[in-house]
């Protein structure tokens, strides 16, 4: 699911696309841009935070994906009077972790979190700034369900569907809900 069509273009005017970064042919998509005005920031927020004020879809903690996540992902766990978990690139994080390895296209990572970071049965939002493979926020899920939360949602700025990352994650049964789709542009 995407955000109503008048957000979408407000939004998507504000993403910087950095040609042939970090390699030659990529089309990097820049989420800074939406941070730096301090309206656009605000009607990026909004737009999660309405979404996740209604009942049915109110979590009761956000987890941010390292690290763009964490920027609006501890902002929107703010708004919501909810707790925030940051999902942490290995050996940043102090505690007793989790550990999820993942395949990126040249090589592996792996990320963590807590063992105490979330409960059993605890309703989870999960959140990155975007979609490409889908490998980060796969990972991410897998960890928040290790320690038996409930990721009941994916979210993201931005989605590239023609990387698959967003399909693959709905085949493994994750809903997404995203802002802009860069598909074909």
């Amino acid at each position: 699911m995407t955000a109503p069509l008048a957000i979408t273009d407000y939004l998507r005017q504000h993403i910087r696309t950095v040609p042939d970064w970090p390699a030659p042919g990529v089309q990097f998509r820049d989420i800074t841009p939406l941070l730096q005005d301090p309206r656009v920031f605000r009607v990026l927020i909004d737009a999660f935070v309405h979404r996740y004020m209604e009942p049915a879809r109110r979590p009761e903690v956000v987890a941010g994906l390292d690290a763009r996540g964490f920027i609006i992902g501890s902002v929107i766990a703010y708004e919501l009077g909810v707790g925030f978990v940051p999902i942490r690139k290995k050996g940043k994080l102090p505690y007793t972790t989790v550990q999820e390895t993942f395949e990126l296209e040249y090589g592996s990572a792996t990320v963590e979190l807590h063992t105490d970071a979330v409960t059993p049965g605890q309703r989870v939002l999960l959140i990155d700034d975007l979609i490409a493979t889908g490998g980060t926020m796969m990972a991410g899920k897998k960890l928040l369900e290790k320690l038996g939360a409930t990721v009941t949602e994916g979210a993201a700025i931005v989605v590239l569907p023609e990387l698959g990352g967003a399909q693959r994650l709905r085949e493994a049964g994750l809903e997404l809900f995203t802002l802009v789709d860069f598909a074909g542009h």
